[in-house]
């Protein structure tokens, strides 16, 4: 992009920021490309119903639009957390680094990078911990987003229960159903702030703060060991095209899937908050190995499977083009 008119600045400009330019444009097409799956998957936690029963019925009640109701936040969102959460990674992993290379003599990341070599437990830690720090930060940023996202996912829904109940209960009925006005993200911030104060804006953020810091954690512990499998300890390239499609659809599939109870937890804790305006909602247990704690987890291993593959493949492509740009 940078080939017909770009200046030398321009170009010194995008090799200091290239990681936050390559996560940003990443996230805006990943995020996208994959939001019906999130829709999908919101609706099932929360009306435990099947894949193909919740998107039927959205479709013929809602129609085509309603798959992506509610991308504007995560669009916004999204590319602002990854864009933050892969600039405090890789600022934390080199802290990290530094700080084992001082304890033992060798450099996790001088080992991870070298020719041959394979994951050892100093390289874990590095990426795990720098994770575990990048999704415990953006926590902060991402719960309000990703609270009116859900709102605008469930309104459609609970909208027609309302209706169906009304009839049920006569013309003159009050329904006992709530209205999640789906109104907009600005809306539906507003309603909470009315409701509960700021902290509307951050409800369920205990859970969220919990899945995204052991998630994230995971999530990059697994995609650098997997590239590296895949690309060094195969003598190859760590950012090969194969290793980093495979490790970036791997690293999703891992963390969601170790994950996945505390994120149906989480959705259905702030469903009940969405819908008890100023009430208050009981918190619910997280059940791992419960059937019902897994509801949609396969919609959300192929959305996560389908983002990530999108996602780690412009990253690096972005990122090598901008190495090689000349200033």
């Amino acid at each position: 992009m940078f080939d017909y008119h770009a200046s030398s600045g321009a170009k010194a400009f995008a090799k200091r920021y290239r990681t936050e330019i390559a996560a940003s444009t990443s996230s805006v097409l990943s995020t996208f490309a994959a939001f019906p799956l999130d829709f999908a998957k919101s609706r099932m936690q929360s009306y435990e119903s099947g894949f193909l029963a919740t998107i039927k019925d959205a479709y013929r009640a809602e129609g085509l639009r309603a798959f992506w109701r509610g991308v504007g936040p995560p669009m916004v969102s999204v590319t602002v957390v990854r864009t933050i959460s892969f600039s405090l990674y890789q600022k934390t992993k080199y802290a990290i680094d530094r700080t084992l290379t001082e304890m033992t003599g060798t450099s996790p990341l001088v080992v991870a990078n070298a020719p041959g070599s394979w994951p050892t437990p100093a390289t874990m830690i590095t990426f795990g911990g720098a994770g575990a720090v990048a999704g415990a930060v953006i926590t902060t940023i991402s719960c309000p987003f990703e609270l009116t996202k859900l709102n605008e996912q469930l309104a459609g829904k609970v909208a027609r229960e309302a209706a169906a109940k009304r009839i049920a209960e006569g013309a003159t009925g009050a329904s006992t159903i709530p209205d999640l006005r789906s109104g907009g993200s600005w809306a539906t911030a507003r309603r909470l702030v009315r409701d509960r104060g700021l902290t509307g804006l951050y409800a369920g953020y205990r859970l969220h703060l919990l899945r995204d810091t052991i998630g994230t954690s995971i999530y990059f512990m697994t995609y650098e060991s997997a590239k590296q499998v895949m690309g060094n300890a195969r003598g190859k390239s760590a950012t090969s095209p194969y290793a980093v499609v495979v490790a970036g659809g791997l690293c999703g599939i891992v963390s969601w899937a170790c994950i996945y109870p505390v994120d149906v937890a989480k959705t259905l804790y702030q469903k009940s908050l969405l819908c008890a305006g100023p009430g208050h909602a009981p918190r619910p247990d997280i059940r791992f190995f419960h059937t019902g704690s897994y509801r949609g987890l396969g919609v959300s291993v192929l959305r996560s499977c389908i983002i990530n593959m999108i996602f780690f493949s412009n990253f690096e492509v972005m990122k090598k083009y901008i190495n090689g740009l000349e200033v």
